[in-house]
């Protein structure tokens, strides 16, 4: 039998208070003396008292609660994003509520109705796929405080996300200005990656190199195995890439241990870069090149975007997209160990609004 949670009436009971007075005092209300309130506090502890919270929110229609949706958990990138969103909302007295939708976009829609039925007052997300955003701009046209984590323009929803278009961008660009002509990527299958895909494309058509869609490789799972499969796949043409731009850190590594398996040197025999900038890329054997994504700062300008909806009254004002640019990272992986700091100066020709950076540890 499940145990019966103690109510106000409860502490009223024992105390002898009005249960009036004991909500106001467990509130910390002033018009209640130190004397009650602390007896009533001591009761409501012994009672193993929790308010309601839910019953607050139905009279208040604020929960002080935020819905948080990733499309994948086992991403480093995003776990770190949402632990640094997670602390933003709470310096700003909000919870958290958090669900995954596992790569399906079934269950995205699922945990979006959920959050509805425990009344978030607003939602952050991840979607899975950036072109399928009708259910969320319903949500924002029905006047529904929600924020994309993702770097897109005009998408009739709020959005804080990095440029990646322009990061791919970089990063290709990068590689082409060590001289590379024969280029491949690795992107995974699941979600949608357009617009690295792009970026990646859009620096070889700048430089004139002809585009080769044998040289995208697709990755079934966003894991370091995946990784592996798609380098092989990109590596087993007969004429093969001398470099290879991974759409995330987690597929890099795929690419460097392919490597290893393979016997190739790298940067040598095959230059590889990727994006995010997690820890294990930094740190791997051979410290890989990449892009940096900022989660903190797009943890706190999306959750003050998030906040400021939802202390809009009326309707809210016209949806905002804010594009964080990236930096590129320049690490062995490119560049080799024995490289002069000149080079990892390179001045890389990018696409407008982004710095390119040397690795701290490389210098």
């Amino acid at each position: 039998m499940a145990r019966e949670k103690a109510r106000l009436k409860d502490i009223a009971a024992k105390t002898g208070y009005g249960v009036n007075t004991v909500s106001l005092a467990l509130r910390g209300s002033t018009r209640i003396s130190a004397a009650a309130r602390e007896i009533i506090s001591r009761v409501a502890e012994e009672l193993d008292y929790v308010p309601n919270h839910f019953a607050k929110s139905l009279v208040s229609l604020k929960s002080n609660t935020v819905g948080l949706i990733l499309h994948d958990v086992t991403n480093p990138i995003l776990t770190s994003a949402a632990q640094k969103i997670q602390l933003a909302l709470a310096e700003r007295g909000y919870s958290v509520l958090f669900a995954t939708s596992n790569g399906s976009f079934e269950e995205e829609v699922r945990a979006i109705e959920m959050f509805q039925t425990r009344m978030v007052d607003g939602i952050l997300i991840y979607p899975l796929l950036h072109s399928r955003l009708d259910h969320l701009q319903k949500l924002r046209q029905r006047n529904f405080p929600i924020v994309l984590l993702v770097g897109l323009r005009e998408a009739g929803v709020d959005a804080v996300g990095i440029d990646e278009f322009t990061g791919a961008y970089d990063a290709t660009r990068h590689l082409i200005d060590r001289g590379h002509r024969r280029i491949g990527t690795l992107i995974p299958e699941v979600g949608t990656p357009q617009k690295k895909r792009d970026g990646y494309l859009e620096a070889l058509r700048a430089a004139g190199i002809e585009i080769d869609p044998a040289l995208i490789g697709y990755a079934p799972r966003h894991t370091i195995e995946s990784g592996i499969e798609a380098m092989d796949a990109v590596m087993s043409l007969a004429d093969r890439p001398t470099a290879v731009f991974a759409s995330s850190d987690v597929l890099s590594l795929g690419a460097l241990r392919w490597a290893r398996i393979n016997n190739l040197a790298v940067p040598k025999q095959i230059a590889i870069i990727g994006f995010d900038n997690i820890d294990a890329a930094r740190f791997a054997a051979t410290p890989i090149s990449t892009i940096d994504n900022d989660v903190g700062e797009l943890a706190r300008l999306a959750v003050a975007r998030l906040l400021e909806l939802v202390g809009s009254e009326g309707p809210l004002p016209p949806p905002r997209s804010t594009l964080l640019h990236g930096q590129l990272i320049v690490r062995e992986s490119t560049t080799g160990a024995k490289d002069p700091p000149s080079l990892r100066r390179a001045d890389v020709q990018r696409a407008p609004g982004t710095t390119a950076v040397p690795d701290r540890i490389c210098s």
